[in-house]
């Protein structure tokens, strides 16, 4: 057996011994679940574990990805659920000043008036799952640096085009446990999605940023789209002459409700999480890369307010953006307060120490492994610090196309197979589709304003962190200005026909973004093939730490889980109040009336009239809670969650929709590198609360009856 064989089953054996304890630890892939099979039924969950392992059953056949969120399908017609969040950019790109979505909501009441969800929205079905670790890590003993890296991504390729064989798929290949695994994972790809239903932001982002991560929450966070494909049932390049997709599977949506202690399943599409990472790594976050982040995520938002002010599409074309960026940094920030209530590197310390003396005395164990380790580490973070100031530096969408159009020239000189991941043929589309998204979400000044910014914080970095060249082609502030005047990259066609353009034409064009891209490029590749070396040696070193981790704690009978991903993901838990960092436990459940002593009517608090008239009225319906004597909005659980997990179906204990997962605690953040099960809470909004709004406020009855609702026993 190799050792990549012997890994995988080290996983396994660990995995049916892990410390019942950790129940609500994890984010499990779906074919892990049948060793659970106790845990799951000791919390309550009925739904057999080898069920939930099979991705063509219910209800994970129901499960989808929107690319960076989670959601599910909710009929059979195609029908979506997700957040409203994760629905933004769709929302802010049919949007104007006079026509504002945002601000007022979206409801189409018939097919015809649902609206195009834009170039980028895509709903991706995964369906087939196989691990290929030895096809991929096999015979790479002997090779390390750029030629491992190079080899690495030669079998990842193959692998994916042979997967894609159907092009009605798409395929990647991911590395689990930092490369020690890596599996195929193939996605039904349907590009033709629209938008049904959204609340307005005063529902769907109430609180807006001020209620970002913080407990207790008031928010709608849901919105509705819809996936269509061929006549032939196929995906199909978005069309009038499309139909709604015949979803194999759906969700029922159950108004029963959840009470306190009951247990919940949720399963998406997690992002990233560093749990495995060393203390060392965690240090580096705390003190240099966050820090820094959450600087520039400010200063970029300063350089938009400011372009923005007093220009209402400038702000709408822009609302997208802004929230991203919000989002990402309140999370950063979050991270850095964290680290400094609780000392993570120091928790790590111990548990690095504990795991050095036990490796040591392994009879197999190697010293060299984590002196090579160490060292592959410090490379990485180092060039982590100019990859960086090269991000600043180039802070200009303009400049990001100028720099793709001139790779993909570049790279479409290979043949298929030798060119880089994100410039092959069956990249085509989605470089096509981020180029024309520009046409909703780009303000020439506003960009110019955001690269000005951006050039004048790079100078003020550190020199040592200034990529080596990059000081002599970066333009002079001055110059800016003439740039944006005479560019024709802020035209959607122009920008478009370079993709067919050669390097000779680039090489010509006197476009002033064009010339800074091809400037530029060497100093982006001599970056880029760094990087390869790097990757090339963590790749080697990593999975053999990985595979000593694994059996250490085995030896302890902790669980063993991969870190997050973006792939699909499973935890489970229970509905739980948490002590907060002011020293008050927080109930689970928060309900309607909150919404009116939030209210002040002005952003973020301004509910619409018609939800303060109905709860004032008390027209609670059948989605009164008995036990609360109101409607709930959102709730706590214990749940495994991160980025990504956003929209993600929270489902009871036979599997039915009772929330969608949205935001965490601020006190939860640092679960992204170490889960504490005592403070760690996921918060979703209760479909209870969804389907009130839907009702009572929005009269979105055509929804209402398309899915399918199982209400309370009267």
């Amino acid at each position: 057996m190799t050792k990549k064989l012997a890994l995988s089953a080290a996983i396994v054996s660990a995995m049916a011994a892990f410390a019942p304890a950790q129940a609500d630890e994890g984010q499990w892939q779906p074919h892990q679940l049948p060793q659970l099979r106790a845990e799951l039924k000791r919390i309550g969950i009925t739904i057999p574990a080898e069920r939930l392992a099979d991705l063509s059953k219910h209800p994970m056949s129901a499960m989808v990805s929107l690319d960076g969120c989670s959601a599910s399908f909710v009929s059979p017609e195609g029908l979506v659920v997700t957040n409203h969040h994760c629905a933004y950019g769709a929302i802010q790109r049919n949007s104007t000043a006079d026509k504002n979505y945002i601000a007022n909501g979206f409801l189409a009441k018939t097919r015809a008036e649902e609206l195009a969800g834009g170039p980028t929205t895509r709903v991706y079905v995964t369906d087939k799952v196989d691990n290929v670790t030895e096809r991929v890590n096999g015979g790479l003993d002997k090779l390390a640096g750029k030629d491992r890296h190079a080899e690495v991504k030669k079998r990842i390729k193959a692998l994916i085009a042979d997967c894609e064989s159907d092009k009605n798929y798409r395929c990647s290949v991911p590395a689990f446990h930092r490369g020690a695994e890596y599996y195929r994972i193939r996605q039904m790809m349907i590009k033709d999605v629209r938008l049904v239903y959204a609340p307005p932001e005063s529902i769907g982002n109430y609180g807006g940023d001020i209620d970002n991560y913080e407990w207790p929450r008031h928010t709608g966070d849901y919105s509705f789209l819809r996936a269509y494909v061929g006549k032939d049932g196929k995906p199909a390049d978005p069309s009038p002459d499309n139909v709604p997709y015949k979803s194999k599977d759906f969700l029922v949506v159950s108004a029963e409700g959840l009470k306190n202690g009951d247990p919940i399943l949720l399963a998406g599409y997690p992002g990233r999480t560093s749990r495995y990472k060393l203390p060392v790594e965690i240090r580096y976050a705390r003190d240099l890369s966050y820090p820094l982040m959450v600087a520039d995520y400010q200063a970029d938002l300063d350089a938009i307010a400011a372009a923005t002010k007093g220009k209402d599409n400038d702000v709408v074309r822009y609302a997208s953006v802004v929230k991203s960026i919000n989002n990402r940094m309140k999370k950063t920030q979050g991270l850095l307060d964290g680290f400094a209530r609780k000392d993570l590197a120091a928790i790590k310390d111990k548990q690095d120490a504990e795991f050095r003396s036990w490796y040591g005395k392994q009879p197999k164990s190697s010293p060299a492994m984590l002196a090579e380790l160490d060292a592959a580490i410090a490379a990485d973070m180092d060039l982590g610090d100019d990859e960086f100031a090269y991000g600043v530096a180039t802070y200009s969408d303009l400049l990001k196309s100028a720099r793709t159009l001139y790779r993909l020239a570049l790279e479409k000189q290979k043949a298929d197979a030798d060119r880089e991941p994100g410039f092959q043929e069956r990249d085509l589309a989605n470089i096509k589709a981020r180029l024309s998204r520009l046409e909703q979400s780009l303000v020439p000044s506003v960009d110019q304003a955001r690269y000005v910014a951006g050039l004048q914080r790079y100078v003020k970095l550190p020199t040592k962190a200034h990529p080596q060249w990059l000081d002599n082609l970066t333009p002079a502030l001055a110059d800016v200005p003439g740039m944006y005047q005479k560019t024709g990259l802020a035209d959607t066609a122009t920008r478009l026909a370079w993709m067919d353009k050669a390097p000779a034409d680039f090489e010509r064009s006197t476009d002033p973004f064009i010339k800074l891209a091809v400037r530029m490029h060497g100093v982006a590749m001599t970056l880029e093939e760094s990087r390869k070396e790097v990757d090339g040696n963590l790749e080697k070193i990593i999975p053999q730490y990985m595979g000593a981790v694994i059996a250490w704690k085995k030896s302890q009978g902790k669980p063993v889980y991969p870190d997050a991903n973006s792939t699909l993901r499973v935890t489970y838990g229970t509905v739980s109040a948490y002590p907060g960092r002011d020293g008050i436990t927080k109930g689970p459940f928060t309900t309607v009336e909150g919404i009116l002593e939030k209210h002040t009517g002005k952003e973020p608090f301004d509910a619409p009239k018609a939800l303060i008239d109905a709860v004032k009225a008390k027209r609670y319906g059948q989605f009164k809670d008995p036990v609360l004597g109101t409607v709930p909005v959102d709730f706590l659980s214990s749940a495994d969650t991160t980025g990504g997990n956003s929209g993600s179906a929270v489902v009871n204990k036979r599997g039915e929709l009772v929330g969608l997962n949205f935001d965490s605690t601020y006190e939860s953040i640092t679960k992204d590198w170490y889960f504490d099960r005592d403070i760690t809470r996921a918060i979703h909004l209760d479909v209870r609360y969804m389907l009130w709004v839907m009702k009572e406020v929005d009269h979105a009855d055509n929804l209402l009856k398309e899915m399918t609702i199982k209400y309370p026993q009267k």
